[in-house]
């Protein structure tokens, strides 16, 4: 992967960030300060943030799209049992 390569030939879609990782690594005596470049180079090669963040999205997506029908579904019963009774068109008993 570091190698530069691509799977069909070429430079490989993380091979600028492996650079930006080893390059910083050799000019640093502390690898702590690498940090920021290993996590890009990582998170190139396996989408891990992006993975949860799309996981985030679709959650609250279908979060939302529920909350939407429970709220639709509770307008129309009060608009059916409000409108209709009070044309005269269904008669509704209490008891």
């Amino acid at each position: 992967m570091a190698s530069g390569f691509g799977i069909h030939g070429g430079v490989g879609r993380c091979f600028a960030f492996w650079q930006e990782f080893s390059k910083c690594y050799a000019q640093t005596d502390t690898p702590s300060k690498c940090r920021a470049p290993a996590e890009d180079y990582l998170e190139c090669l396996h989408h891990t943030k992006e993975i949860e963040r799309a996981k985030e999205l679709k959650a609250e997506f279908i979060r939302q799209n529920e909350h939407k029908a429970h709220e639709s579904r509770k307008l129309a019963e009060i608009a059916a049992d409000g409108i209709i009774n009070t044309v005269g068109l269904l008669r509704r008993d209490d008891s």
